[in-house]
């Protein structure tokens, strides 16, 4: 498995790791940069649309997750890619009332969109405004698209389409088909479940219903489950649409086990590969997000829009709709986990009132926290600090909220800390592994083999995890990261007078 773990999800077998490849990612990432893609959504201008205006959507990855708070924009941004395209009535995701939505008038989108049957070597522009209470479009793109909307984790039961299905006097006509090949692979794949006995039924031109069964029983999709429907239905639609289309889907796990959600990902990259699709899905659950490299996920909060890996929890800290009354934002998981130690053991009168939130890079961590900083309406009710790694090129400014971790990396500081100490810590750190402290001398020699053999930080704990036994990687850190409070208070303390300092200070008032 070539792609990198991501912190923060480890169990017994060490952090998630996705199914797809770090060769596949990077191929997918430089075919987008390159403009190889025959027909390919490659970037969004929103110069007015709801909350947005002046905002970039960079689609530099062909999986794009769109994530926010609830009413931050996710379905705007979604709808705006819709209507580049002929297929897409705007009103599907911007119906204007004659009560309310005058300032409609005042819209516009703009996109710059790779199409060889065009223009085989450039970008085109395109461009839709809404202007005398409809939306002019120029020159549409003909491309297929599919849209998932919430509406299909609707159970079948309940669905007026189907309604007829069961009625005594109702008499199918049509065929019932096997799911083909592709289709029941990659149903296995995303659901974890054999589907080789499932059929489709073509109820009429444009309707499809499921029949389900093992060989020896058969069930219609009535007794279905809301995600398994779904899924079949998605997949099915995917595998038969042509080549370089774009697949919109609303909320992606509704209706799917967690497990699920992250092979649901995983299946739109595979089929990005195999059939040049791009896909957009608006999210609420962070396990949709492991299996993405950072250029492909996107926030939109209150109007502005950020590209890279964020926590949905951050995102509430960020727009302020969390309980504590100081958000910490760090680099990444480790930090965040280091922070938190100092916080326990340090300033534990005020644990209840900070949250620290990992964002995924120091331009991430340090522009929202300059930004919350600006924003009255956040910052008047809840405070920020930011903590950047020791070799961020951002500038510390203790007045400003910001400081630095001590070293460059900060997993290559607690551990270096420890491994130039081993012949007065190996017998502890065994300890704080949960191991017999017969197992010393072994501990020891992981130690210097991983400080020998390591090339990536990251991976530091895990390998010491690995080799000592399967040992789960948040034990490991906290292992290294207990030795290292222990034989360095002062920078501990430093850290911990900051964040204590900033707890006890009263809200920015504008």
């Amino acid at each position: 498995m070539e792609r990198a773990a991501l912190p923060g999800f480890g169990g017994i077998m060490g952090p998630y790791q996705s199914e797809i490849r770090d060769s596949e990612v990077r191929a997918l990432l430089q075919k987008v940069k390159s403009n190889s893609y025959g027909s390919y959504l490659r970037r969004m201008k929103l110069a007015k649309a709801r909350a947005f205006a002046g905002e970039v959507v960079d689609f530099e990855f062909p999986v794009t997750a769109l994530i926010g708070t609830n009413g931050g924009g996710k379905s705007t941004i979604l709808g705006a890619a819709a209507i580049a395209h002929k297929s897409i009535r705007p009103a599907l995701f911007f119906p204007k009332s004659f009560i309310g939505d005058e300032t409609m008038s005042d819209w516009g989108i703009s996109f710059d969109i790779v199409q060889k049957s065009k223009n085989p070597t450039q970008l085109i522009q395109r461009s839709a405004k809404f202007k005398r209470s409809k939306w002019v479009r120029d020159d549409l793109i003909e491309r297929p698209v599919l849209y998932f909307g919430i509406q299909r984790t609707v159970p079948a039961g309940e669905r007026r389409e189907f309604k007829k299905l069961a009625t005594v006097n109702y008499k199918f006509s049509g065929k019932r088909s096997q799911l083909t090949a592709e289709v029941q692979k990659q149903v296995a794949k995303i659901l974890g479940k054999d589907v080789s006995r499932f059929e489709h039924a073509a109820i009429s031109n444009s309707q499809s219903f499921y029949v389900g069964g093992d060989g020896t029983i058969t069930y219609s999709e009535f007794h279905f489950g809301a995600g398994e429907s779904s899924v079949i239905r998605m997949v099915s639609e995917i595998e038969s649409a042509p080549d370089n289309t774009l697949i919109l889907i609303e909320e992606i796990e509704n209706g799917l086990h967690p497990v699920a959600v992250r092979r649901m990902v995983e299946y739109l990259i595979d089929v990005a590969g195999r059939k040049s699709t791009q896909s957009i899905f608006t999210t609420h659950s962070e396990d949709a997000l492991l299996p993405l490299p950072p250029e492909a996920i996107w926030s939109s909060i209150d109007g502005k829009v950020r590209q890279g890996r964020i926590s949905i929890q951050a995102l509430r800290a960020i727009t302020g709709r969390i309980d504590e009354s100081l958000a910490i934002f760090v680099e990444d998981s480790f930090a965040k986990e280091w922070v938190e130690s100092i916080i326990r053991n340090l300033v534990p009168e005020h644990i209840d009132e900070i949250g620290v939130y990992a964002v995924s890079g120091d331009g991430q961590a340090y522009g929202i926290h300059t930004s919350h900083q600006r924003n009255p309406a956040v910052s008047g009710k809840l405070k920020s600090a930011c903590i950047l790694d020791g070799d961020s090129p951002k500038p510390a400014d203790e007045a400003a909220g910001v400081i630095k971790l001590p070293g460059q990396a900060p997993e290559a500081e607690v551990f270096n800390y420890v491994a130039s100490n081993l012949d007065t810590l190996s017998m502890k750190l065994a300890v704080a592994l949960h191991l017999q402290p017969d197992q010393e001398e072994k501990v020891r020699r992981i130690v210097i083999e991983v400080n020998q053999t390591n090339r990536d930080p990251h991976l530091l704990f895990s390998q010491v995890g690995q080799k000592a036994g399967l040992i789960p990687v948040a034990i490991v850190s906290s292992a290294f990261i207990g030795l290292w409070m222990a034989g360095n208070p002062a920078e501990a303390r430093r850290i911990a007078d900051f964040i204590a300092g900033k707890a006890e200070e009263e809200p920015l008032r504008k």
